[in-house]
């Protein structure tokens, strides 16, 4: 007789979180170390890409620190999500407004960014919802 098991929601949650948090940090380290070849890459400043890998550094901290606490709430779970939709909205605002310029490439990284963070601010409120049903 198989025995089927069931992941607690707020797992759910903390493994998008843990996601989130590994994926920005690979991201602002290529940043950081990477900016200048970055920058010819994709035509974007390297004192942007620099700029955004410092971001990153900050948001991996304050993630390991929420990942820290045993359980993790709702309010710092809706801080997670609104500032995921404030890069979302940033990296649309810097190319709208033309802050930056970059090539082909460096657009489908901008808006590929964007659109990981926006599925992370997804998964992340799908989550909370979940472990609140319990």
């Amino acid at each position: 007789m198989a025995i089927a098991t069931q992941t607690p929601a707020s797992h759910f949650l903390r493994r998008v979180i843990a996601a989130d948090a590994v994926i920005s940090g690979a991201a602002g380290l290529l940043q950081l170390s990477a900016a200048e070849p970055l920058s010819r890459l994709l035509a974007i400043d390297a004192g942007w890409l620099r700029g955004a890998g410092v971001v990153l550094m900050f948001w991996l901290a304050f993630l390991g620190w929420v990942l820290s606490r045993r359980a993790i709430g709702a309010t710092a779970t809706w801080t997670i999500i609104g500032v995921n939709v404030a890069w979302v909205a940033a990296s649309a605002l810097v190319l709208v407004e033309g802050a930056i310029t970059p090539n082909s490439l460096g657009l489908a990284f901008v808006l590929a960014q964007a659109a990981v963070v926006a599925v992370f601010a997804e998964l992340q409120f799908f989550g909370l919802r979940r472990q609140q049903r319990g």
